[in-house]
């Protein structure tokens, strides 16, 4: 296991990597960079960072190199020239892209003689080296073992496995729940918006609604769906997914009368019917789960 002093080289210096290299850098740890407009790492130099002129020079400063990047296609654009350098290292690639690019890039790592560690960073960059950001990281368990002293620098560490597409599973998958209840969100204010309802007037119930969800109560429907779904069980009773669907029906001419824009709410109608047209009318909510797993074509 590498020391809080251990060395590392970052790779791509948009607001992520730049975040990333100077928390390394406040952390104590020996930092070279490279990003490809090279200016970008002026304030990083100024703190105390090595700035590498070539990616090959980037990988051959240190074991443990960290990229931060838009996609994985970055990487191939950035160290492609320089394959000749991979050997022995280790990338730790906290950018986003889907779970098989994930898992191809582990081969591509593989074969030019480097290991990869992938990772979805779970904040945004203000919140990097903060209390309470972790990252999920999957690939060898053994790399997150040597360097997981120096990674700890940006956040908590989470192993979700083996497989290198996993963490990116986790981090799509949580993006998606994220994106999914601000968007909501932003949908109630814009229909309340149109009563002249201020957002401020909606938030306590919102913030309501959000934290019954994951509660142990009647309303903490996270710990119902899940345990129906393991089950393979959906349950409708008297709050079926017929019912829903109508009152998904009435949400989307809801919007429509105060002139929103209806494509989220149609959207969320559609899945309901689709389902009850499956079979699933008198099952619960959780039905929904095998609409979702047969894409329309």
């Amino acid at each position: 296991m590498q020391t809080n002093t251990s060395p590392v080289t970052v790779i791509g210096l948009g607001p992520m990597g730049a975040t990333m290299a100077e928390t390394f850098l406040k952390a104590g740890h020996p930092v070279t960079v490279w990003n490809r407009t090279a200016s970008k790492a002026d304030p990083l130099v100024a703190q105390g960072a090595t700035l590498a002129a070539t990616p090959a020079e980037a990988l051959a400063a240190n074991e443990l190199i960290v990229i931060s990047q838009t996609h994985y296609q970055a990487m191939y654009d950035s160290l492609g020239t320089a394959t000749e350098a991979l050997e022995g290292k280790v990338l730790v690639n906290l950018s986003s892209d889907t779970p098989e690019v994930l898992r191809a890039a582990g081969r591509w790592a593989s074969e030019h003689g480097a290991e990869l560690l992938t990772g979805g960073i779970m904040v945004p960059p203000p919140g990097i080296g903060q209390p309470g950001a972790f990252t999920f990281y999957s690939g060898p368990e053994a790399l997150l073992e040597r360097h997981g002293e120096t990674l700890k620098a940006l956040s908590d560490t989470t192993y979700m496995g083996d497989d290198p597409g996993l963490a990116m599973l986790f981090y799509q998958a949580s993006l998606f729940m994220f994106w999914s209840a601000t968007s909501s969100y932003m949908h109630a204010l814009a229909m309340l918006g149109s009563a002249g309802i201020a957002p401020e007037a909606f938030l306590p119930y919102a913030a309501g609604l959000y934290s019954d969800l994951a509660s142990d109560g009647p309303m903490g429907y996270l710990k119902i769906l899940t345990r129906e779904v393991s089950a393979g069980q959906y349950p409708g009773g008297d709050n079926s997914l017929r019912m829903q669907a109508v009152g998904a029906d009435h949400l989307v001419e809801a919007s429509r009368d105060a002139g929103v824009d209806t494509a989220y709410p149609k959207a969320l109608r559609d899945l309901f019917w689709r389902t009850v047209e499956m079979g699933h009318g008198d099952g619960g909510v959780s039905s929904v789960l095998e609409a979702m797993k047969k894409p329309v074509a």
